[in-house]
């Protein structure tokens, strides 16, 4: 026997075809909190609004999947909204709100849209917001979030073919986010995006996040934080033991992170731990970032370069492995990385190989490539089959290239020459590496940039 939440008592009718948002209104109006959709088609023609100082507690809940959500309006299917304003500390709840609105849950159920500018959830003033087995497709915006957030879950979910973000986190002022165990996909405005945001403690972990772009667009990304502008600052996350590929698009990385300048970041305090990530522009692009950790990461099929780093301070790439998937043989790149304009980074004990290929840009001048750098510690790597270089420095000072190994093992060599340092700098070392010899040559240094040579090897 049907329950007091069944929308089918109020009126629903499920076919796919008749106007059910007028019964879904009166669930919400007369029922028990709980919006429960059985199996079949409903058709919504506007947004359901659940205010929940109003309501109550509120959820949302399909039969075990086998109920669809078509959204045939503009705007969000579900329109979430509390009053909650202050963090989530105890101490700072209005005990009326947390009885009565704390962790609204949508579970499920499939949303699809039927119309350009139709969104599966807007989600605004909540605490402890949860989206469990919930498919999200053909809309613009899988979930947004706005405006005001506290401890949000989005766990075991597909966000699927959308023409917009598949979470947003759009102006939003936002502590406790966690993204896992979901797939994220084929959303042209980016998997995951941050934009204009005040955000702490952002955790993307076990998902699988790929093909999030558009091929018409300027910039594409899986992961893509934006904090430009001047109030967004968002820090403190995690991006873990995901998969993320995509295919090669304009201005397109599998990670995006920008800040607002070189001088006040507003982006960083991230790791980028154990995940796979493959096949874009760059793979990962960080502009105005500080304090971003890349660690124990396999990174591969780079059309530009795997790391491009631009204005950005502290920044550790620790334990990766940049290299090439050999299923592909020649098609795919590895292109090692480009730090522009940063200082205060390190790199250690990685492996960095070169796939045997094209160059893909007459503007690289190396595999590991500084420019205008200071202060950047570069050791206990392996960089083989560098071209047109290894490593090259231009403009750099206080910094030390030590214990690595740059060799060439291709039959055609490509190399022609393991480190060139050019322009102008001060207090720079290169010690201890096992440097292979081109042309009689290991090192080209230039006059000015003041480096010392010790205790290298020539192979």
């Amino acid at each position: 026997m049907a329950g007091l939440s069944d929308v089918r008592d109020f009126g629903a009718r499920a076919d796919g075809t008749t106007d059910d948002t007028d019964a879904v209104l009166r669930t919400l109006e007369e029922g028990d909190g709980v919006l429960s959709f059985p199996r079949g088609d409903y058709l919504l023609t506007r947004s359901v609004e659940i205010d929940l100082h109003r309501f109550g507690r509120v959820g949302i809940e399909g039969a075990v999947g086998t109920a669809k959500i078509v959204m045939g309006g503009p705007g969000p299917a579900f329109h979430i909204q509390g009053t909650h304003g202050r963090s989530a500390d105890p101490r700072h709840f209005d005990p009326e709100v947390w009885a009565g609105e704390r962790l609204p849950i949508a579970s499920n159920l499939e949303i699809e849209g039927r119309h350009p500018e139709a969104d599966g959830f807007l989600v605004e003033g909540t605490m402890q917001s949860t989206f469990e087995g919930v498919l999200l497709r053909r809309l613009r915006d899988g979930i947004r979030i706005h405006d005001r957030a506290r401890n949000v879950l989005v766990s075991h979910c597909h966000i699927y073919d959308n023409s917009g973000r598949g979470i947003a986190l759009d102006h939003v002022n936002l502590h406790q986010v966690i993204v896992s165990g979901s797939h994220i996909s084929y959303c042209k405005g980016g998997g995951i995006k941050v934009e204009g945001s005040q955000i702490r403690n952002l955790q993307v972990t076990g998902n699988d996040i790929e093909y999030n772009y558009d091929e018409n667009a300027v910039r594409s990304a899986d992961v893509w934080i934006d904090s430009r502008d001047q109030a967004a600052t968002v820090r403190e996350g995690t991006i873990a033991s995901n998969t993320m590929q995509a295919i090669q698009s304009p201005g397109g990385a599998n990670v995006f992170m920008v800040g607002h300048d070189s001088t006040n970041n507003k982006a960083g305090q991230f790791t980028i731990s154990d995940n796979l990530i493959g096949t874009q522009e760059n793979n990962v692009h960080l502009v105005n970032c500080r304090g971003v950790v890349l660690n124990g990461n396999v990174v591969y099929g780079a059309r530009d370069r795997n790391v491009v780093v631009q204005g950005s301070k502290n920044i550790i790439l620790n334990g990766n492995s940049f290299d090439h998937n050999p299923d592909y043989n020649k098609g795919e790149l590895c292109t090692g990385f480009r730090f522009e304009d940063s200082e205060d980074c390190t790199f250690s004990a990685m492996n960095i190989q070169d796939a045997e290929t094209e160059v893909s840009t007459g503007e690289r001048k190396a595999i590991v490539e500084f420019h205008r750098c200071r202060r950047m510690n570069l050791s206990g790597c392996q960089i083989l089959n560098g071209s047109p270089v290894g490593i090259h420095l231009e403009d750099v000072s206080d910094s030390i290239i030590a214990g690595c190994t740059v060799l060439e093992d291709r039959e055609e060599k490509a190399m022609r020459a393991p480190i060139v340092w050019t322009g102008t700098g001060t207090g720079n070392l290169v010690a201890n590496n096992r440097l292979g010899k081109v042309d009689g040559e290991s090192v080209r240094v230039g006059e000015n940039v003041g480096v010392v040579l010790s205790s290298n090897v020539v192979l």
